[in-house]
């Protein structure tokens, strides 16, 4: 006779907008787990949310989610300068962690959290959701299998589309919590070599009169790798024609491409010309991303698999990203020492 498992019962750390939508996948598109409490810390947020989606449990105390015996597992999309405290907690309290990117935003933080976690057995996994897109996954694969050849060039974009209150953005927001994804990208489009110089430039061209402010909303990076291969990652806060993340990586035996902006299929012919339909949020563009990586964090629980999105990819992202927080600030390259 064969049992099937219960569900992984999920607890959310934060209500807000990616949090929500997290919440929904949990609720309703995750085969193997159910969102079992919602926690946030803004009265009323959590009840709220939790009465949308038919889930019994709501804190607004974000402590009493991680004791709650009946949760085995945590996703955390509370501000993103809060997430290795709260990863370090729900590792602590035995519970299995997927966290929205960056992981950390020191790498001291980033290594407590993942020794945290192995001391603890359970799953710590990373909300590095390009890497469950079909295309970039795809891309990736060809790369570790060899069939790109020994990668030379490779370049990531993340542009989004529209730069709102740009105040309540903490400073260096471009490199910890926007190109994170594209160095995490770049890392698996080059599998196997090393950083070792990275040099970024930036500047705030959609708000400057916030530039003052510490807002940096344009950069581009580049990154030397041990093998000599470059990659150069591209972002802006403002691209007006929707939201647009794309991949390239040129090899020895060819080049791949990955990533699109269309909403739809569907190209339109007419007399003022040719018009494609743009995703305009995250959450469109990527969205079977996001269940992708729910489903994978849900079976790794179930089967002690290591997620593709680990903490140490975390790590090794924002070790990039802080050398060009570094390099902004001195204006010139700086070495890696690798890993």
């Amino acid at each position: 006779m064969t049992f099937q498992k219960p569900p992984v019962r999920v607890g959310l750390i934060g209500a807000g907008r990616m949090g929500s939508f997290h919440a929904e996948n949990l609720a309703w598109r995750v085969p193997g787990a159910t969102l079992a409490a919602v926690a946030d810390p803004q009265p009323g947020a959590a009840a709220k949310l939790a009465e949308k989606l038919g889930v019994e449990k709501a804190y607004s105390n974000l402590h009493e989610l991680l004791m709650d015996a009946e949760i085995d597992a945590v996703v955390i999309a509370s501000p993103a300068r809060t997430h290795a405290e709260w990863v370090i907690a729900a590792v602590s309290a035995g519970k299995h962690v997927f966290c929205e990117k960056p992981m950390a935003v020191t790498l001291d933080e980033a290594d407590r959290a993942i020794a945290a976690a192995k001391g603890a057995g359970v799953v710590l996994q990373v909300g590095f959701n390009r890497r469950f897109d079909s295309g970039f996954a795809a891309a990736i694969a060809a790369v570790k299998a060899g069939e790109n050849g020994t990668t030379q060039l490779s370049r990531s974009v993340t542009r989004d589309p529209a730069l709102r209150d740009p105040a309540p953005i903490p400073q260096w927001t471009i490199f910890l919590e926007t190109l994170i994804h594209d160095f995490d990208t770049l890392l698996h489009f080059n599998y196997g070599a090393k950083p070792v110089e990275v040099y970024a430039l930036a500047d705030a061209l959609v708000r400057p009169d916030f530039k003052d402010k510490g807002l940096l909303d344009t950069s581009v990076v580049t990154i030397r790798f041990d093998n000599g291969a470059i990659a150069t990652a591209e972002a802006n806060f403002q691209a007006v024609y929707g939201y647009d993340v794309r991949g390239e990586v040129f090899g020895s035996k060819g080049m791949l491409q990955a990533g699109h902006i269309n909403a739809t299929n569907c190209v339109r012919y007419h007399a003022d010309g040719i018009a494609i339909e743009t995703s305009r949020m995250d959450s469109d563009l990527l969205r079977e991303a996001y269940v992708m990586e729910m489903i994978e964090f849900a079976r790794c629980i179930r089967t002690g698999e290591t997620p593709r999105a680990t903490g140490e990819d975390a790590r090794n992202a924002l070790e990039i990203a802080l050398a060009c927080i570094e390099s902004v600030k001195h204006g010139q390259p700086v070495k890696l020492g690798g890993r």
